[in-house]
C-alpha cells in the first residue's frame, strides 16, 4: 500500500495533458487535480495519525485502504472536472489516514530489532520505488489504456490487499484503562485548516498572479497554526502531544524529513523536465529513464539498508542515504545539453535509488520507535507531515530559482541551478542529522505520566533508573 500512496502522488503527472483534452480543463484547472491530494495528504496527517492511538492502527488502516480504493474508483469513472478533484481529494485523506496506521502498525507487528529493522527497510524503499515508477507506470497506463486506468488500477490492488488485511495485520490491542479516546475536535480544526492553507500559500506563492492571495493564505496559516499550538497545551487529549518534541528524535527526524521532502521532490519534477523539454524525450521514455531508481531502491531495501541499521544504527544511515542524495543531485547540476543517458543521468538515478530509502528509514525509525506505541501513529503524523511541508516549499523554491536563472542563463542553466539548490538541501539534512540525533536512537519510552505534582514527565521504558551525570571539573 506504501507503494500506492506514493505512487499516487507522481503518476497522475503523465496523465495530465489527456485529463485536460478529455475535461477542458486548462493549466490552473489541471493543477488542482495533483494539488488537491497533496495538500489533503499533508493537511491531514496529524488526524490520521491520532485516529490511529485512539481507535487502533488496524481498524484505521482498513478505513483508509477501503477509502482510496472508492476514491480512487470515482476519480477513474469521472465525466466531470469537480468530481475528480473531488475524488483526488478524498483519495489524499485515505492516504493520510493509511500512512501512519501503516507505521504504527510496523511498529507492533516487528518487536524483534532485525525483523523491524527489514521490514522499515522494505516500507521505506516502497515509498521511494512509488515516487519514481509513478511517471513511468503513468505513460504506460495512459498511453494503453486511457488517464483512467492510472486511477481505476487501484481498484483490484485495494480489493486485495483488504482482503489480506485482516489475516496479516496484528489485531488492535485492547484500549488502556482510563483513556476516553476523544479526538481533540478543536486542534483538529486549526490544525487542519493551517495546514491546508499553509500548503496551499506554498504553491500558489510561486505564481506572480496568485502571490498576494497566498501571502493573505500564509499569514493566516500561521494564525491558525499558532492558535493550535496554544489549544494543544490546553486540550486533555491533544492531537499533537507538545510533549513528543521533548524527544529529541522526535524533533530531530522532524527538521531533517522536511529536508529529505524539499530535496527529492524538486529532483524528479527538475529531471522530468530535463528529459522532457531539453532531451526532448516522450512521456514514455522519460518515465523509463527514472526506473533505476525504484530498482536499485528495491535492491538496496533487501541487502544494504538492514546490514546498515544493523551495524551502524538509523543515524549513521539516514546521514549515508543524505550524503548519497547531495552527490546524485550535484552530478545533476552538471547535466550537459547533449546528454549520454549511461554517463549523466543513470550513476545519479542509481545514487538516489540507494539513498531515498536509507533517508525514509533512517529519519523515520528514530522517531516511531522512541515513543510509546500509542503514541507511534500520531508520532508518524508529525515526522511524514513535516516531510510534505518540506515537499512543497522545496518544488517552490526550486522552481522560482530556476525561473530566475532561466530568464538571465538559459534554461538548461535554471534546471541545474534548482538541482544545486536541492543538492545543498540535502547536505544540510546530512549535517543536521549528525548534530540533532547525535544522543542515539533509545528502543522505546514510556508514555508521558502525571505524577501528583501536575507536572509531565517522560522517561527511558527501563526498571534501571538513569545514572546521574557526575558533576563537572
Amino acid at each position: 500500500m506504501e507503494l500506492v500512496v506514493f505512487l499516487d502522488a507522481t503518476v497522475v503527472n503523465i496523465a495530465l495533458p489527456s485529463i485536460g483534452a478529455a475535461l477542458r480543463l486548462d493549466e490552473a484547472g489541471l493543477s488542482w487535480v495533483t494539488n488537491a491530494y497533496l495538500l489533503a495528504f499533508g493537511g491531514c496527517m496529524l488526524i490520521g495519525g491520532r485516529a490511529a492511538d485512539l481507535l487502533g492502527p488496524r481498524r484505521v488502516f482498513t478505513f483508509g485502504l477501503a477509502l482510496f480504493t472508492a476514491a480512487s474508483t470515482v476519480a477513474g469513472l469521472s465525466g466531470a472536472a469537480w468530481l475528480l478533484v473531488a475524488a483526488r481529494a478524498v483519495q489524499g485523506i485515505a492516504a493520510a489516514v493509511t500512512v501512519p496506521a501503516q507505521l504504527a502498525l510496523l511498529t507492533r507487528a516487528f518487536t524483534e530489532p532485525a525483523a523491524r529493522r527489514r521490514a522499515f527497510a522494505v516500507w521505506g524503499a516502497m515509498g521511494a520505488a512509488g515516487a519514481a515508477i509513478g511517471t513511468t507506470v503513468g505513460g504506460l497506463l495512459t498511453q494503453g489504456l486511457g488517464w483512467q486506468s492510472i486511477f481505476l488500477v487501484n481498484l483490484p490492488v485495494g480489493a486485495l490487499a483488504l482482503a489480506l488485511t485482516g489475516r496479516l495485520l496484528p489485531a488492535d490491542p485492547p484500549r488502556r484503562p482510563g483513556t476516553r479516546g476523544r479526538l481533540d475536535l478543536p486542534g483538529a480544526v486549526l490544525g487542519t485548516t493551517g495546514l491546508l492553507l499553509l500548503g496551499y500559500a506554498i504553491g500558489a506563492i510561486a505564481d506572480a498572479g496568485t502571490r498576494a492571495a497566498a501571502a493573505v493564505m500564509l499569514a493566516v496559516a500561521l494564525v491558525l497554526l499558532t492558535g493550535f499550538a496554544v489549544a494543544e497545551t490546553r486540550a486533555a487529549e491533544p492531537l499533537m502531544p507538545l510533549r513528543l518534541f521533548r524527544i529529541r528524535q522526535v524533533t530531530g527526524s522532524a527538521v531533517v524529513n522536511a529536508l529529505i521532502g524539499a530535496a527529492h521532490v524538486p529532483a524528479f519534477a527538475l529531471l522530468a523536465l530535463y528529459l522532457q523539454n531539453v532531451q526532448h524525450y516522450g512521456p514514455t521514455r522519460s518515465g523509463l529513464a527514472l526506473l533505476p531508481v525504484a530498482l536499485a531502491g528495491l535492491v538496496a531495501a533487501r541487502t544494504v539498508i538492514p546490514a546498515a541499521n544493523q551495524r551502524f544504527g538509523a543515524r549513521a544511515l539516514l546521514a549515508a542515504g543524505l550524503a548519497l542524495q547531495a552527490a546524485a543531485l550535484t552530478w545533476l547540476a552538471m547535466l550537459p545539453s547533449t546528454v549520454n543517458y549511461l554517463v549523466d543521468v543513470l550513476p545519479a538515478a542509481l545514487l538516489l535509488g540507494v539513498g531515498l530509502p536509507a533517508s525514509f528509514v533512517g529519519v523515520t525509525a528514530p522517531a516511531v520507535t522512541s515513543v510509546h506505541p500509542d503514541d507511534a501513529g500520531v508520532t508518524a503524523g508529525i515526522v511524514n507531515t513535516a516531510q510534505r511541508i518540506g515537499s512543497g516549499l522545496g518544488v517552490t523554491a526550486a522552481l522560482v530559482l530556476a525561473s530566475a536563472v532561466t530568464g538571465s542563463a538559459g534554461y538548461l542553466a535554471g534546471l541545474r541551478a534548482g538541482f544545486a539548490a536541492a543538492a545543498v538541501l540535502a547536505l544540510t539534512g546530512c549535517v543536521l542529522t549528525l548534530a540533532l540525533l547525535r544522543t542515539g536512537t533509545p528502543t522505546r519510552r514510556r508514555r508521558a505520566t502525571r505524577p501528583r505534582s501536575g507536572r509531565t514527565t517522560s522517561g527511558p521504558a527501563t526498571s534501571t533508573p538513569a545514572r546521574p551525570r557526575p558533576p563537572s571539573g
